[in-house]
């Protein structure tokens, strides 16, 4: 099976660019659900990702920080705790599975390192469950004979 059967196009996607300033990506993370989200430079490129707590720690560390400070606070200069690696489009299955086994989501780049969207785990799992869940949900018989 191949990849882009799970993926969620970029333009179906919350990122960031690298030269947003705090406040505009609190805007615009604002009244969405998600802990972590994808870096973009401004030509498309991967960066990496950035969750809520990176946000949170670089608040603390930044003393006496407020809203409208935030308006000259580049996001690129907090410090990101760990980076989504991102799978090309041409990744295999196996390769796509284990990524998400580590990431909520897998973030998938063209041959230029170009953000093209991302495979959510739980599409994954999704898929799966609609595969084998018949199977599962069914109850075993014992096949084990007393003595």
């Amino acid at each position: 099976m191949n990849l882009l059967f799970f993926l969620t196009p970029k333009q179906d996607v919350l990122y960031i660019y690298e030269d947003f300033t705090l406040r505009q990506t609190l805007e615009k993370w604002a009244n969405q659900r998600f802990a972590t989200i994808p870096v973009l430079k401004r030509n498309g490129e991967y960066v990496g990702t950035i969750t809520e707590g990176d946000i949170l720690w670089g608040m603390k560390n930044l003393h006496g920080l407020d809203l409208e400070a935030s308006e000259d606070v580049p996001i690129a200069s907090f410090p990101r705790r760990r980076d989504y690696k991102a799978v090309t489009v041409t990744t295999d299955m196996p390769s796509l599975l284990q990524a998400a086994i580590d990431q909520n989501f897998v973030p998938v780049v063209d041959d230029r390192n170009v953000f093209i969207g991302m495979v959510r785990r739980t599409v994954i799992l999704r898929d799966i469950y609609n595969k084998y869940g018949a199977t599962l949900d069914k109850p075993r018989r014992n096949t084990y004979t007393h003595a």
